[in-house]
């Protein structure tokens, strides 16, 4: 099954936004090996040429039921290195939350799962951007890799509307300076992230 999804409140950090739905009690992301990657395909004159960006060390960790806020923030992604020495309108931003994901899974069903054992889950996930707020149900497989480890892929196919990204002002902005001028119509999204349970579990 293909989903293309209709909005995006931020270039790949949207991504994991709308793919993240990893809370469960006394479990966290292990920042270092969780990740979103979006393959953003460039208009040029001699045809689309495909281009991979990253958000990084996503972190976050989920209260006693399951519900999990997950910050997002323009220096989690590649674009602050890849565009270097950044104007003055945009290093200002890279630290503060550009969007938050707010989602909530049942604890005890990860507990609950043999290693080698995975199970999907279709997850409601809140993001919320500026004043605006939109609400994504995407399914998302858990898969327990080891005791007390839970890898998180997104079950199907997800692209992300290109043509709503480059109506954004701010995330055209950032397109342009990568040199974007024209994208293609879908941007692909996957997750990788690596759930552990912490130390007070």
């Amino acid at each position: 099954m293909n989903r293309l999804l209709p909005t995006f409140p931020m270039l790949a950090l949207g991504a994991s936004a709308l793919l993240f739905a990893l809370p469960l009690a006394a479990w966290e992301l292990e920042p270092e090996r969780s990740r979103v990657s979006a393959t953003v395909m460039q208009i040029t004159p001699d045809g689309p040429v495909p281009r991979q960006h990253e958000v990084r060390r996503l972190s976050g960790s989920a209260d006693a039921d399951g519900t999990l806020q997950l910050p997002l923030r323009l220096n989690q992604s590649d674009v602050v290195e890849r565009l270097g020495q950044l104007p003055p309108w945009l290093a200002g931003i890279t630290e503060r939350p550009m969007a938050t994901l707010t989602t909530r899974f049942p604890p005890q069903r990860l507990d609950q799962l043999a290693v080698g054992d995975s199970l999907v889950e279709e997850l409601t996930m809140t993001v919320r951007s500026g004043n605006a707020e939109r609400e994504e149900s995407l399914p998302v497989r858990f898969t327990k890799t080891s005791q007390g480890q839970v890898q998180v892929t997104n079950a199907e196919r997800v692209a992300l509307d290109g043509q709503a990204l480059m109506a954004d002002p701010t995330l055209r902005s950032v397109l342009l300076l990568l040199g974007y001028e024209q994208i293609g119509d879908e941007v692909p999204v996957t997750l990788d992230a690596l759930l552990v349970q912490s130390d007070d579990s």
